[in-house]
């Protein structure tokens, strides 16, 4: 039944399921692993045991779980392996997206849409909106999932090119609209990348797009504001709020997987806390 819901009903579902907006980040960087987990092991079977960790511990507070591809690619001939290993580690019960940030256009568009939403079942993946319409529209074909693209994104320098003033409007406004059109008449959903970092991007979407689902990443360690993020949280527009490395890096020990799951626990419990009058 879960997964013949369209995406919007099955992140619903997850959310009360889970009592939580909250989105893990899967971004196994070797550098940070904690230095037991290499000891008579390959960077890809760390990599592994460190996930298959995370996940445990983390899992009863997280409603999804995002894969950063590049911390997998960069494993690799073995990458692709761990990355599919992984995604099969992930309850039924928490959505999963890949954060690929595709933005290709035409047949390669569509391999792209094939890898992540076929040979690895992914639930979403992000996408990179500046080559149109082209580079979303095969991703769109597939029902119960979605299309992340990036729209206002939590990274300092987004301010060179999302910021502009096209037409009366910041250009990051203009490409959510564009977007808002791909999505018409496709089986799949729409949702966009909205910066936890830039305080007014959250509520500003919202009051534009009342429905689109938003995954707003950089409350963590980048700083963002988790009050300016749950702002965006209305019943039909539902909210995912993504922390990576605050969760994965706590501690670099034997209790890496105590701190990940305590940090995790309290993220949830201070968004829980902010959602009001909304809950998931």
């Amino acid at each position: 039944m879960f997964a013949e819901l369209n995406f919007n009903d099955r992140l619903r579902e997850a959310q009360s399921r889970k009592e939580s907006i909250l989105c893990v980040g899967l971004d196994p960087d070797v550098d940070r692993l904690p230095r037991h987990l290499l000891r008579g092991n390959s960077e890809a079977e760390a990599v592994l045991q460190f996930n298959r960790t995370i996940i445990a511990s983390t899992h009863p507070y997280a409603c999804a779980f995002k894969l950063n591809l590049a911390f997998y690619e960069v494993l690799g001939r073995r990458g692709f392996e761990v990355l599919q290993k992984t995604r099969h580690m992930i309850p039924a019960d928490c959505l999963t997206i890949a954060d690929a940030k595709r933005g290709d256009i035409g047949n390669t568009a569509r391999k792209y849409a094939q890898a992540i939403f076929e040979q690895l079942n992914f639930d979403a993946c992000t996408i990179a909106p500046y080559m149109g319409r082209d580079a979303a529209l095969p991703f769109l074909e597939y029902p119960g999932k979605a299309v992340f693209i990036l729209v206002r994104t939590s990274n300092y320098s987004s301010i060179e090119f999302q910021s502009w003033p096209v037409e009366g409007v910041p250009f990051y406004e203009l490409v959510a609209r564009h977007a808002v059109r791909w999505n018409m008449d496709m089986p799949g959903t729409i949702g966009m990348v909205v910066g936890g970092t830039h305080t007014e991007a959250p509520a500003h979407l919202r009051a534009k797009f009342p429905t689109v689902p938003f995954l707003i990443p950089g409350i963590g360690a980048q700083g963002g504001s988790m009050q300016a993020a749950t702002q965006a949280a209305t019943i039909k527009g539902r909210i995912l709020v993504n922390s990576s490395r605050n969760i994965l890096y706590q501690a670099s020990g034997a209790n890496f997987a105590t701190r990940a799951s305590q940090v995790a626990m309290e993220t949830q419990h201070r968004l829980n806390q902010l959602l009001t009058p909304y809950q998931p």
